[in-house]
């Protein structure tokens, strides 16, 4: 498949991930579902952006450009596990330390990242002589 076709269905798929965590899980109904289950619904919304974008940049991606994915996503997802766990097990979280999680769990499941590595991808590639 053309890296121009994974692309565009790699976009479709995150923002349908995209899409349905913010249908099910910040729009009407917020006040309603536990806030343990929030934590899931977000960790399983990561995962499903993170093997979208995997699958889709796969073979359209150089190496480092698929490590800094990889990277960013590990990184970030860390970052998240430690304040979910402290969340969960020793108290809730401060409200600035909240909105700073959902930040970066809004840019990891947001098509923004994936749309720059593209981008980024598209600018950098050099074309190989005939």
């Amino acid at each position: 498949m053309q890296p121009y076709k994974r692309f565009i269905l790699g976009l479709i798929g995150i923002t349908i991930v995209y899409s349905i965590y913010y249908l099910f899980f910040e729009g009407y109904y917020y006040w309603d579902i536990p806030r343990k289950l929030k934590h899931v619904g977000r960790v399983f919304s990561i995962i499903g952006v993170y093997g979208i974008g995997t699958l889709s940049l796969k073979n359209g991606a150089d190496k480092w450009m698929m490590t800094l994915w990889h990277l960013i996503h590990t990184a970030l997802i860390v970052v998240l596990v430690f304040i979910g766990l402290y969340d969960w097990s020793i108290e809730m979280v401060s409200y600035p330390t909240k909105k700073f999680a959902q930040s970066l769990h809004e840019f990891l499941i947001s098509p923004v990242l994936f749309v720059g590595m593209w981008i980024l991808r598209s600018k950098l590639v050099v074309s190989k002589p005939a």
